[in-house]
């Protein structure tokens, strides 16, 4: 059976690929669910991992839930109202929850249609980087539900109330010239350089310590939900710790002497 989840690892980098072109990588399958849950547990077990890649394969990043699925009440929306509960806590929430836990940084590679699940897939990611093909919607609506995955939480987040607003409220998608414009992508490639740019940028944070940059991912994180003043206690434990460490030393050094640092995550 082809997988539904390509896991590459090169050096320090990780490149996930959503595989189910033919269903224009569908996040409601419990297959690929599970398999995305199991790739961040074994990225955040690995500490050799500095960054992550997530694309998907095919003309589409992702079109989120499985229409014929919706119709036929199977899969996450089979049974009654609590059994659809279920089926999302247990399956797309599943997977939101392990992908805005991946603790290295996570840059999306958004190759084409990122619409519903896969829009609010984006925004879990620290990072988008979009193929000019690439188009995004928060289309519930469209199809009579709403976000169940956290947009409603995710996407103010990335492009501001009003923005989030008529883009859920439409359901309208919007090309990638306008979700650079809007904050929601960092940079757009030709889509043959989507893959070569998603990776130079991944290479470029990869050179950097790794334990330093899990903590400096979970401080941003920490600062979308807490206090200044509760943040700046946190981030003195963290640094803290970060002076003991090898790696700061060998920064240091490696400055001072104008030479390339050689970090080793201890």
């Amino acid at each position: 059976m082809t997988q539904k989840l390509l896991f590459t690892q090169q050096g320090h980098i990780v490149t996930l690929t959503l595989n189910m072109p033919e269903t224009r990588n569908v996040l409601t399958d419990a297959d690929l669910c599970e398999a995305v849950v199991e790739a961040m547990h074994k990225i955040n077990r690995d500490q050799s991992v500095r960054c992550a890649i997530l694309t998907g394969a095919g003309k589409a990043f992702s079109s989120g839930g499985n229409l014929k699925h919706m119709k036929q009440k199977t899969s996450i929306f089979g049974g009654d109202a609590i059994d659809a509960k279920d089926g999302y806590r247990a399956g797309i929430q599943r997977l939101a929850k392990a992908v805005w836990e991946c603790e290295v940084p996570l840059i999306a590679a958004v190759n084409g249609p990122a619409y519903g699940a896969g829009c609010d897939v984006t925004c879990l990611c620290d990072i988008r980087v979009a193929s000019t093909r690439a188009t995004f919607a928060e289309n519930f609506v469209r199809v009579g539900l709403i976000s169940g995955d956290g947009g409603a939480w995710l996407l103010p987040r990335q492009v501001g109330l009003s923005r989030a607003a008529e883009m859920a409220f439409t359901g309208d998608p919007i090309d990638a010239e306008t979700a650079l414009s809007w904050g929601l992508v960092s940079k757009l490639t030709e889509p043959e350089d989507l893959m070569q740019e998603a990776t130079k940028l991944a290479e470029r944070i990869a050179q950097n310590p790794p334990r330093q940059l899990r903590m400096t991912k979970r401080l941003i994180r920490e600062g979308l939900n807490t206090r200044f003043d509760s943040l700046l206690e946190l981030a003195a434990a963290y640094q803290g710790a970060c002076h003991q460490t090898e790696d700061h030393a060998e920064a240091v050094d490696a400055l001072l002497e104008k030479r390339a640092a050689s970090f080793t995550g201890r």
